[in-house]
């Protein structure tokens, strides 16, 4: 038996616009799943793809957890990246500050999440910045 501590069960989430993920990494064999399908099975490759970076940064540590990810409300675009900062979150919490670091480096949205949203429509226009043109004369 080694002597290295196992950490239990992590909650972390992860936001990008109306999308909220909530990612659970548990010891196990590198399994990911968000919404219980695997992960190449979620959605267009090119969002898998952007979904695996960081776990390609991360490296030989994914094989050593599972992790689970519930991702709810917004399009699907906004819930890859909701995802990515999710798993990365998690990861960095399980690694420690060196990985952190690297996920920074590569992009600050892995650990920050990107706050911006839609501006609301306002009555009387058909966009949220277009209003009716005048006449000058």
């Amino acid at each position: 038996m080694s002597n290295k501590k196992v950490k239990p069960t992590s909650h972390f989430i992860g936001k990008r616009k109306v999308a909220v993920a909530k990612a659970t990494i548990r010891p196990g064999t590198g399994i990911i799943r968000i919404n219980s399908k695997l992960l190449d099975l979620w959605g267009p490759k090119y969002l898998v793809a952007r979904i695996k970076e960081p776990l390609e940064i991360a490296g030989d540590v994914v094989n050593s957890v599972d992790i689970s990810v519930t991702v709810r409300s917004s399009g699907i675009s906004s819930q890859s990246d909701a995802v990515r900062t999710a798993i990365a979150r998690a990861l960095a919490d399980h690694v420690g500050d060196k990985l952190k670091t690297a996920f920074i480096n590569y992009d600050r949205t892995l650990i920050v999440p990107d706050m911006r949203q839609n501006e609301p429509w306002k009555a009387g226009s058909s966009k949220p910045r277009a209003s009716a043109q005048k006449s000058k004369r």
